[in-house]
């Protein structure tokens, strides 16, 4: 029979104790990290949230606690009491809080027992990850884990902080909403009281935000949770959250200064780093121009080059057609990789198909020149000029890209990130972050024949560009302004149409007619003719800028309880079946039987 707890209080977690401690007497919980039994001396690693401390018991001191502690196994759950003692010598562990102390055990209590667990809590244990999520309450255990979750809280409070003495008032918006076109798919709630109708869960706040800036508010700020019912991959989960801002009476400059001034804080928050402020900016051209994508990573340089110029009439057809049909060639100097095999080509010219080239031209630059299957259809000189336009040297790997502007941008962009993991250029303890402006406001969409929001339909043009609305829309760019970290959008946000012609027109070219504007969007509408000021604001993904500050390699391993990549829950097995009698409730019948 297990041990009550009776009125033991915990005096200290178990990271706590530390050499200052020694001669106090200490009462401590927690769980069994391990038991070693050195010849009837007794060892037992404790542990809880806040680290390890090691407990000494001898038989000499008291028999009856080590007589229960002989009975302790791993995951046990006990309460202890007794005297903070130096280690004996030749027996410190440096590595540890902890390292210099043991705690002499003069009273322990069993509380709780515990069946072995399917795989061991230490940081030194490879576990399959589905193994982790399906005994997710064991794998919270481990202390690489826990330190996540307590650093994306230190996150949280330093945002919260940082907010309210800027003037921030955190103000709820609805779960349960009214379904509208984002970009990605809802999760939709059937309606009980309401037969056929459905909620929406939000995929953002943005629309509440702005009704609050109209409703006089000013600084709008919220930790939320957002739903999108899309593919999944290491940095998206169904649901995430988000760092929701809305402020009034603010042009682009002022969101940004006082949003760098929010991550910087928590920079030196948590990982005591000064960031230095204001943070670099980049036009959403410049970005692709150089580095193919509007995220770039900025620890390494790797930048693509455009050498259309210099082969537009070379004897490589697959160059030559590229450039007069529209399209660029573009080049990447992978410096001192001349070395690469075969199959690594191979390898790569796979990676950047996925991303719609059609293969991957390369040369190997020697000291006889080049190694190419491409070599022969260039002159001396064509092959002089693209060596001085990549700044190519013997032991270099150069690798092109040829074809309409956005495939080349996107292939070579993937594959300059791909190859800054693959040979070490992308330390993860360097934080390059920067600001990309200047968006366009629409793009051109050849399946539907219409344009599409770059960002979303309520994003205000520049002002210079309000008059392209009317003569040519896709040139016309948009206040909007994302900031990158480390090759990674972690927030993105505009200034927003506050004037309900221009947001009219806007939902003309997006093809939302008047009557399908005012059914979804009415309420909107409405507002900005009741005084609308101007105002913008932006979200960031707390998930995905927790896994970078803590270096982890997937948004799972910082959200407590995680959905698969295929948006389950392993530990509680949901998305589940329900029973026919809620079904009927909810007016729904399933048109097909559920898989086994």
């Amino acid at each position: 029979m297990n041990d009550i707890l009776g009125d033991w209080k915990r005096s200290h977690y178990c990271g706590q104790v530390t050499a200052e401690d020694i001669g106090n007497e200490v009462c401590l919980m927690g769980w069994v990290q391990r038991r070693r039994d050195h010849g009837g001396l007794i060892f037992i690693d404790l542990r809880d949230r806040d680290g390890f401390v090691q407990l000494a018991l001898d038989p000499d001191r008291d028999p009856e606690a080590h007589a229960k502690a002989e009975k302790v196994r791993g995951e046990y759950v006990v309460a202890i009491k007794g005297k903070v003692s130096p280690r004996p010598e030749g027996t410190v562990n440096p590595k540890m809080k902890t390292g210099e102390v043991e705690v002499e055990v003069s009273e322990l209590r069993i509380l709780n027992t515990a069946k072995t667990p399917p795989f061991m809590l230490d940081e030194f244990t490879d576990v399959a990850e589905n193994l982790r999520l399906k005994h997710r309450y064991l794998d919270l255990r481990r202390s690489s884990v826990q330190e996540n979750l307590i650093l994306r809280y230190k996150v949280t409070r330093t945002v919260r902080n940082y907010l309210d003495a800027n003037g921030f008032l955190d103000i709820e918006t609805p779960i349960l909403t009214k379904s509208t076109p984002e970009g990605a798919r809802d999760y939709l709630v059937p309606s009980r009281v309401n037969p056929g109708t459905f909620f929406a869960l939000p995929q953002s706040p943005q629309l509440f935000k702005q009704l609050l800036m109209v409703s006089g508010f000013d600084r709008y700020a919220q930790i939320t949770k957002c739903f999108r019912d899309e593919d999944l991959r290491a940095d998206r989960q169904p649901e995430f959250t988000q760092i929701d801002c809305e402020m009034s009476f603010v042009d682009r400059d002022d969101v940004i200064a006082i949003m760098e001034g929010m991550i910087a804080q928590v920079f030196k928050e948590t990982k005591g780093i000064e960031i230095t402020l204001p943070m670099q900016r980049m036009t959403y051209d410049e970005a692709l121009n150089r580095f193919g994508v509007d995220n770039p990573d900025l620890r390494f340089d790797l930048e693509l080059t455009d050498i259309s110029d210099l082969v537009e009439e070379c004897g490589f057809k697959v160059f030559a057609d590229a450039v007069s049909g529209g399209g660029v060639v573009k080049g990447l100097n992978a410096m001192g990789c001349a070395s690469f095999s075969r199959k690594d080509m191979d390898d790569l010219t796979d990676f950047v198909k996925i991303y719609g080239a059609k293969g991957l031209a390369y040369v190997k630059v020697t000291d006889e020149g080049w190694q190419s299957p491409i070599g022969k259809f260039f002159t001396d000189d064509e092959k002089a000029a693209i060596n001085q336009a990549l700044e190519a040297e013997v032991g270099d790997l150069l690798m092109f890209g040829a074809d309409a502007t956005g495939i080349v941008n996107e292939s070579l962009g993937r594959l300059r990130g791909h190859l800054g993991q693959k040979l070490g250029l992308a330390a993860k303890d360097d934080y390059r972050f920067v600001w990309i402006t200047d968006f366009p406001l629409l793009e051109w969409d050849g399946d539907t024949r219409r344009h599409l929001a770059v960002h979303h339909p309520f994003t205000a043009p520049m002002d210079e560009d309000v008059a392209l609305l009317d003569s040519d829309p896709g040139k016309a760019r948009a206040k909007a302004y994302d900031l990158v970290l480390n090759g990674s959008e972690i927030g993105g946000g505009s200034i927003r149409i506050h004037d309900q012609a221009v947001q009219s027109r806007m939902f003309g070219l997006l093809g939302i007619g008047e009557e399908e504007a005012r059914e979804k969007f009415g309420f909107l509408l409405d507002a900005l003719e009741y005084g609308a000021p101007p105002h913008g604001g932006i979200a960031f993904g707390l998930d995905r800028l927790t896994m970078i500050l803590t270096g982890a390699d997937s948004i799972r391993d910082v959200i407590a309880f995680p959905k698969t990549q295929k948006a389950t829950c392993l530990m509680s097995e949901a998305p589940g079946e329900v029973d026919t009698t809620q079904l009927r409730d909810l007016h729904i019948r399933l048109a097909a039987k559920p898989k086994p």
